[in-house]
């Protein structure tokens, strides 16, 4: 059947919305299980450096600390799991592609300007919070560890061990997106800087209840150490729009000669 000729307007009727989310959702699973298929590949030395902070640990404190797989079907379970878990981190760009590709058609020639700019900052500030996830886990596993009595192990179920460090690395790259969309949006001109300085307290509300979200332990450190960094990223954030909104004040009024 011939195709229905977009709008200029970039409007698109509720069926075309629903086949376009349709495909978008489909181009970003078969990224995901590319993703995924590499992860199930590598797994053995991925399951090694997941694993690695724990051997850290108990070569620090002397101590028998390590995985326990506590099921018949833990095993495979878990290898899917980090299989996925590496899959999401190695077709960021592609998902995050697929995102802006949905709405670009009902954005005007300026707004692309912004949302390609969005594109090129979002891929580098995921994989920053990824990175600083991973190098900061060493250390959480290790005060955690610091817990246990001496003279006593410390077999940590495999599923929950995985399950904290995957939530905290993926957490923490999501939470470093936050800004990017937050400063996309006021040059865009949807949100002033004064909105978003208005809302801090939310802000900070939102960021520890999503830190305690993702963190299946009840340690308050490490939901303060992901809480932590979201704060601080919002507040940087602020102040950009905050400084684009006095220049772009100072343009407007500026004599015209």
């Amino acid at each position: 059947m011939p195709r229905t000729p977009r709008d200029p307007e970039g409007r698109m009727p509720l069926r075309e919305h629903l086949v376009e989310v349709r495909k978008r959702v489909v181009r970003i699973a078969l990224g995901l299980l590319l993703g995924a298929i590499l992860g199930w590949i590598v797994y053995d030395p991925l399951l090694d450096a997941l694993v690695e902070p724990l051997a850290r640990a108990s070569a620090e404190r002397g101590a028998l600390i390590g995985l326990n797989f506590d099921g018949v079907a833990t095993a495979i379970d878990i290898h899917f799991k980090v299989a996925l878990f590496l899959g999401v981190i190695v077709s960021s760009p592609w998902w995050l592609y697929q995102v802006f590709a949905f709405v670009n058609p009902g954005l005007t020639r300026a707004e692309r300007k912004y949302v390609y700019g969005f594109l090129a900052a979002a891929v580098p500030m995921f994989l920053a919070g990824v990175v600083m996830a991973w190098l900061v886990l060493p250390s959480v596993v290790l005060v955690l560890n610091s817990f246990v009595p001496e003279g006593n192990a410390n077999l940590i179920g495999a599923q929950l061990y995985l399950s904290f460090v995957m939530r905290l690395v993926l957490a923490c790259g999501i939470a470093f997106l936050v800004p990017v969309f937050m400063v996309v949006l006021n040059l865009m001109g949807v949100v002033t800087g004064r909105t978003w300085l208005a809302g801090w307290r939310w802000a900070i509300l939102v960021s520890f209840v999503f830190a305690a979200m993702v963190t299946p332990t009840l340690d308050v450190m490490t939901m303060f150490g992901l809480a932590a960094p979201i704060c601080v990223l919002y507040f940087a954030a602020t102040g950009l729009c905050l400084l684009h909104d006095r220049r772009a004040a100072r343009r407007r009024v500026a004599p015209v000669e």
